[in-house]
């Protein structure tokens, strides 16, 4: 199939589905304002895709005086973007609808360092994807815990999957004729709050991840800043102290090697709260049922973390600070150190910066994945590339456009 490419109304098309992604239902005359466009090509515009199947009426907004207007509201089976959050020893999937909301998941045992991990990956795929029956699919995203090179190239590189330089964007393409984007994990999950999360509504947000490794997403003027190779946000790195114990990364006294899971329960282990093979469950534990020198440990590590994203806050002046990740099961105890470190290390006048944490779920990875496909309408600055090309193609040319394989 041949499409012409994209047109100035396309880019306007793309931006009414980003208002209406990133704010709710909207009227014609409150999307005119936000766009600065003629009530009258908003009008137009709205038309075409209510015909598309993307948009669709609503209830009435409640009236001020005067005829009560319509609300606009996306579709959410217009089409559906498949999301993989890729771990060491396993690989979660999620199917969501364009205005985010999960629809289908399944987790899997997966081997990252096996010689087969891309095929067996690509195989467990394609069973996920056939157990969802006929519907529209826009793309494939892809969260890693690594550095990669561009989003719609895809080319990886990790420690944590003992992978270097591996195509895995390339080849899934291939695999599945669709487009596939591939994004550091952090980096994937901070889109999807920023569109339907707490961080809805903020151009400006750090999105600080916690559990067994500190990661961070920075939001800066409305977009993800990635850096020169895409390893932005990689705070578990930042020096704390250079007498301080070996990190993962080769250095010493890195954030991570203080705050992270295996460095809690190291510690854990040689201040005898732990024995054995038991892990931060068994910390956590420890901690609600009151033990002090558990709970110490959380603590102390919320102290350190305070002090180092105090520092971040200072550098990129986010609205909203959100922590999220496996680690904020037990941040009522990181709390009691996080709170007066973090406040009392920050300049008098950014004291006040809002910190929200959320609860977790394992699958708001692959969450955040999938939101690389339906965030593509929003990607102004053309991170996502050709690839980004190909599903907003998909979306806005349906009718023309074969099932999902």
């Amino acid at each position: 199939m041949t499409v012409a490419p994209a047109t100035h109304t396309d880019v306007r098309r793309s931006a009414i589905l980003a208002q209406l992604g990133a704010r709710g239902p909207v009227s014609r005359a409150d999307l005119a304002r936000i766009l600065r466009v003629s009530p009258a090509l908003v009008t137009q515009l709205i038309k075409g895709l209510i015909a598309d199947g993307l948009l669709q009426e609503l209830n009435h907004s409640p009236s001020q005086g005067g005829r009560p207007a319509r609300l606009i509201g996306l579709v959410a089976d217009a089409g559906q973007s498949v999301g993989v959050k890729i771990a060491a020893d396993h690989v979660t999937f999620v199917e969501a609808g364009i205005d985010g909301v999960v629809t289908r998941s399944a987790t899997e045992p997966f081997d990252a360092s096996a010689a087969t991990s891309i095929s067996n990956l690509s195989f467990l795929l394609h069973q996920f994807i056939a157990g969802g029956g006929e519907r529209r699919i826009l793309g494939i995203g892809v969260g890693v815990p690594g550095s990669v090179d561009q989003q719609g190239e895809g080319t990886v590189t990790s420690s944590q999957l003992g992978w270097n330089q591996v195509p895995i964007g390339r080849t899934l393409r291939q695999e599945f004729q669709l487009p596939v984007l591939v994004e550091n994990n952090v980096n994937a999950v901070t889109m999807a709050e920023k569109l339907y999360g707490q961080g809805r509504g903020y151009d400006n947000l750090l999105v600080v991840t916690i559990g067994t490794g500190v990661g961070a997403g920075i939001v800066i003027d409305g977009s993800i800043a990635r850096g020169f190779s895409g390893s932005a946000g990689e705070i578990g790195h930042i020096p704390v102290d250079e007498n301080g114990p070996p990190c993962t990364c080769g250095n010493n006294g890195c954030l991570e090697a203080f705050v992270g899971e295996r460095a809690l329960v190291k510690e854990g282990r040689l201040r005898g709260v732990l024995e054995g093979t038991s892990g931060i469950a068994e910390l956590r534990a420890e901690a609600d049922a009151g033990n002090p020198i558990a709970q110490s440990i959380f603590s102390t590590a919320g102290h350190v973390l305070g002090r180092v994203l105090a520092g971040i806050v200072h550098t990129v002046d986010p609205q909203m600070v959100i922590i999220l990740g496996e680690g904020v099961e037990s941040w009522s105890h990181w709390s009691f150190g996080f709170e007066p470190s973090f406040r009392s290390s920050l300049m008098p006048h950014l004291r006040g910066v809002s910190v929200a944490v959320e609860s977790w779920q394992d699958g708001s990875w692959a969450q955040g994945a999938a939101s690389l496909i339906l965030a593509t309408p929003f990607d102004a600055h053309g991170v996502a590339g050709e690839q980004g090309r190909l599903v907003r193609e998909r979306l806005f040319e349906q009718s023309a456009l074969p099932e999902s394989p």
